[in-house]
């Protein structure tokens, strides 16, 4: 692989960001009630003000944030949540990054799946009902090239098990080139996911030791490279305890803003996964860890300041945390996870070495069971991606809010499917009324009516309905 320098003027200024951080440090009470009112109106916010709501301690102006970042996520995504699994198909890795269950310096029994145990893997996701996927994989050029990631999303895609089909993969791999990822493009993924990890580039070195992930430079401008490519949907996240949680979602921002102002849109995604035990990683090393408060505010503090991106949380994260950040911000999640390659085949049982401990073990449709009871609408809607919404396009459709005629009716018209092709009879009575009284909140008689034709037409057999 070509690994040339691509300089595409995306610059996180380091100075620039530690002066943001010590400037708010004179942020009052004003400061925070004007900026949470400046954020009602969903236009985002500027590095001074996500900085200072940064520094928020106060519990009422918290409370407050609170309310202000569920307000504007209830406004742009309703009550829906998307729901997904990852499907890990390779844990061969030549990188030694410190905080990974995968480092090359973990001596354990390396798998790479066969097309054969692809297939198996998927089946079983299948029958969970899954119907979107996050491919991952670790990042060595010899075990796990780009042709076999290829042949993998190939494979995924003409895996069938009766009614279950995959329609979307998402893929999260390591850093590439321009020729990589077109090639990616024409795979017809989903969003291209990459987490910078940490945007302090000290420690983002540190954190990489003598690897081929330690380039900082390469890493940060893979975006760029994408988009580039013809992928309009990228994903970023960093992994919080490896740096100043302050710093890395200043990073954030910036990076976003990068894209925005050279490619008209900015993530579609943004993830927040925090730092957890694995394979040869002590919790005790890392200095910056995230206590639950911050965590909190942060998820609140990235709704306010990018209203339109998604935010996606993981089974890192335990069912009450899950349950709380999704008030607050939160928009997709996993269910039924494992991070180990092999292991929905195998349960965890026998050697199944996993990129990290999971927080959340429960079942898909105990996942779903909880939303509806909580007022959600599981969804495992994709309809956006197949219908050419995505990019730049589907960030403007976001931002008129119109999209709710479409996401609501086709969210509720998956889940009835799941509740016809997955669900014992009564949960199947219970997820269609809990579809039919949500479509009756639906304000437009035609889009109701759509929805509603969904459950005879569902019940009959016809699949894959959608707006």
């Amino acid at each position: 692989m070509n690994r040339k320098r691509f300089d595409e003027n995306v610059s996180i200024d380091r100075d620039y960001i530690l002066s943001l951080i010590d400037g708010a440090k004179n942020t009052t009470r004003q400061d925070i009630d004007r900026i949470l009112e400046k954020a009602t109106h969903k236009k985002g916010l500027d590095h001074a003000e996500i900085a200072a709501l940064l520094e928020i301690k106060d519990p009422d102006q918290v409370q407050k944030l609170y309310e202000v970042s569920g307000r504007i996520k209830r406004d742009v995504y309703g009550n829906r949540i998307v729901l997904f699994a990852p499907l890990y198909i390779s844990d061969y890795c030549v990188n030694n990054c410190v905080y990974c269950g995968y480092k090359c310096k973990n001596k354990f029994n390396r798998k790479r799946l066969t097309m054969d145990e692809i297939r198996r893997e998927v089946e079983i996701l299948e029958e969970m009902g899954h119907k979107r996927l996050a491919l991952e994989a670790g990042e060595d050029p010899l075990n796990c090239p780009i042709d076999y990631v290829l042949e993998a999303i190939n494979t995924i895609y003409d895996t069938y098990e009766k009614n279950g089909v995959i329609r979307r993969i998402n893929v999260n791999i390591a850093a590439t080139t321009v020729e990589n990822y077109r090639a990616l493009k024409d795979a017809q993924i989903g969003t291209y996911i990459l987490f910078q990890e940490t945007y302090d580039k000290p420690v983002y070195e540190k954190m990489h030791p003598n690897c081929l992930k330690g380039d900082y430079n390469y890493h940060l401008t893979a975006f760029d490279r994408a988009m580039e490519a013809g992928i309009d949907d990228v994903g970023a996240g960093v992994l919080f305890g490896l740096a100043d949680p302050k710093f890395e979602v200043l990073g954030l921002m910036l990076h976003n803003e990068h894209l925005e102002k050279k490619y008209g849109v900015g993530f579609h995604t943004i993830s927040v996964p925090r730092l957890r035990p694995a394979e040869g990683v002590s919790l005790e090393t890392f200095p910056h860890l995230l206590d639950d408060d911050m965590f909190k505010k942060i998820v609140a503090i990235i709704r306010l300041a990018v209203p339109y991106t998604g935010m996606i949380l993981s089974t890192r994260e335990d069912e009450d945390m899950r349950k709380e950040l999704i008030e607050y911000g939160i928009s997709q999640i996993s269910a039924g996870s494992c991070v180990g390659v092999g292991g929905y085949h195998e349960s965890m049982v026998g050697e199944n070495i996993g990129q990290f401990e999971m927080a959340d073990d429960r079942k898909p449709i105990e996942v779903i069971d909880d939303l509806i009871d909580n007022g959600y609408i599981p969804s495992y809607c994709t309809a956006c991606y197949r219908s050419g919404r995505t990019g730049e396009k589907f960030m403007n459709i976001a931002k008129s809010e119109k999209i709710h005629y479409m996401c609501k009716p086709n969210a509720l018209t998956t889940l009835m499917e799941y509740a016809v092709d997955y669900g014992n009879e009564e949960f199947l009575e219970k997820a269609e009324q809990f579809v039919r009284d949500q479509a009756d909140e639906i304000d437009r008689e035609d889009i109701k009516k759509f929805t509603l034709d969904n459950i005879d037409k569902l019940k009959a057999g016809i699949r894959d309905l959608y707006i």
